[in-house]
C-alpha cells in the first residue's frame, strides 16, 4: 500500500474543524474565531462541526465524534481536517471508525498533535494516508518562526514538494497563554536558547527514512494492537528504514521511561534508522532526567537519538508529515530536517 498524499489545498477549498477529543469552552470561543479567521485569510472556507462542546472532557459521545470525523474525512469537498487541540480520550474513536472506507476514499489531510496522535498515526499506518503531526487550530494564529513552516504551508504543497526546516535556536520556557484573556495573542515568547542534542554519543549525523511517530503518552496505549503496526508499515513502505519521532506531553521521567521501554519491546522502533525526541518541559527526577529516561529505554536500539527537536508540546512547532521521506542532518554547524512528499 503506497503512501497516499492528499491533494494540495487551493483558495476556495474547505477545511473542516471538529474535536475528536476535547472541545472548546465558551470562554475560549473568541480564540477559536480568531484561528478560524486566520485560516479563512489564506483563502479557505472553514466548516465548523457540531462536536465542539467544551464543558466536559470530550466534545460529544464517542459515536458522534467518530461519525463527524468520518463524514469530514470522506467528504470530497473537504481538503483538510484540523481539531482545535488535543485532549485525553481520542482512543475511544478507533474501533468506531470505518477503516476500510477510509482506505479507499480519496485521502484528506488530517492535522493535529498531542491526543490527535491517537488517530493520525493509525490513519497513516492502516490506510497509507499521509497525515500532519503539527500545530492545532488554536495554535495557528501564532507567528511561524523563520526556518519553520505551518501546517497550512504543508497542506498547500504539491506532491513531490521538498521543504527543509531549521530549528530557530530558541524555545518557550514559560507556560501557556490564557486565551480567555488574550484571544488575539500571536507571539510566543521564545525566551530560552536551545539546540538539538545527540544523546547516543557525538559526531556528525546524516540519516534518512520514512517519518512516523507521535505523542508518547497516547501511542504507548496502542502498542500490541492492530492500530500501531509500525513494523508492517516499514516492510511495505520503508524498505530503507524509518525516522521515528516521539514526544512527551507531560509525563514525568519515570512514566516516559516505562512507556518507551514498552514501545520498544512491542517493536515500535524496530525499523528505526534514528529516533527524534521532542523537547519537553515535563519533569525529571533527582535520579533520572528526561534525557536519561530516553537513553535508558532506547539506548539498546543502537541507533542515533536526537533530542530537543521542535516536534512536541514546547513551542515553537515543527510539523512532521507521517509517511513523508525524511532526511535529518545534525552537525556542529547545522541541524535540519528535510521532508519530501514522495
Amino acid at each position: 500500500m503506497p503512501v497516499r498524499y492528499p491533494r494540495p489545498l487551493r483558495p476556495g477549498d474547505r477545511v473542516g474543524v471538529t474535536s475528536p477529543s476535547s472541545g472548546v469552552d465558551e470562554k475560549l470561543r473568541e480564540r477559536l474565531r480568531v484561528a478560524v479567521r486566520d485560516v479563512e485569510a489564506r483563502g479557505f472556507e472553514v466548516v465548523l462541526g457540531q462536536c465542539m462542546d467544551g464543558s466536559g472532557h470530550v466534545s460529544a459521545p464517542a459515536a458522534a465524534r467518530a461519525d463527524e470525523l468520518m463524514s469530514l474525512l470522506t467528504d470530497p469537498d473537504v481538503g483538510a481536517v484540523v481539531p482545535p487541540w488535543g485532549g485525553e480520550l481520542a482512543i475511544d474513536l478507533l474501533p468506531l471508525l470505518d477503516w476500510d472506507r477510509l482506505r479507499v476514499a480519496e485521502p484528506t489531510w488530517l492535522v493535529g498533535f498531542s491526543d490527535l496522535s491517537t488517530v493520525i498515526t493509525p490513519l497513516t499506518l492502516l490506510t497509507g494516508t499521509a497525515t500532519v503531526h503539527g500545530n492545532n487550530l488554536m495554535d495557528t494564529p501564532y507567528r511561524t518562526p523563520d526556518g519553520l513552516v505551518s501546517w497550512l504551508d504543508i497542506v498547500s504543497a504539491p506532491r513531490g514538494h521538498r521543504f527543509t526546516q531549521i530549528p530557530p535556536g530558541h524555545h518557550r520556557s514559560t507556560g501557556w497563554d490564557d486565551y480567555a484573556v488574550q484571544p488575539e495573542v500571536r507571539e510566543h515568547p521564545l525566551d530560552a536558547p536551545g539546540a538539538w542534542t545527540r544523546l547516543d554519543g557525538s559526531g556528525d549525523l546524516e540519516v534518512e527514512g520514512r517519518l512516523i511517530g507521535g505523542c508518547i503518552e497516547t501511542l504507548c496505549n496502542l502498542t500490541g494492537t492492530g492500530y500501531l503496526d509500525v513494523s508492517g508499515f516499514a516492510r511495505t513502505e520503508a524498505a530503507g528504514g524509518l525516522l521515528v519521532y516521539v514526544e512527551a506531553a507531560g509525563g514525568d521521567a519515570f512514566t516516559i521511561c516505562r512507556n518507551l521501554h514498552g514501545m520498544r519491546l512491542a517493536g515500535f522502533f524496530d525499523a528505526a534508522n534514528a529516533v527524534l525526541v521532542g523537547r519537553t518541559s515535563a519533569p525529571g527526577a533527582p535520579s533520572l532526567s528526561q534525557h536519561q529516561a530516553v537513553l535508558d529505554a532506547l539506548g539498546p536500539l543502537n541507533v542515533p537519538i536526537i533530542a530537543d527537536v521542535e516536534c512536541g508540546h514546547v513551542p515553537p512547532y515543527m510539523p512532521i508529515v507521517n509517511g513523508a521521506h525524511g532526511r535529518l542532518v545534525h552537525t556542529a554547524l547545522r541541524s535540519e530536517l528535510t521532508q519530501t512528499l514522495v
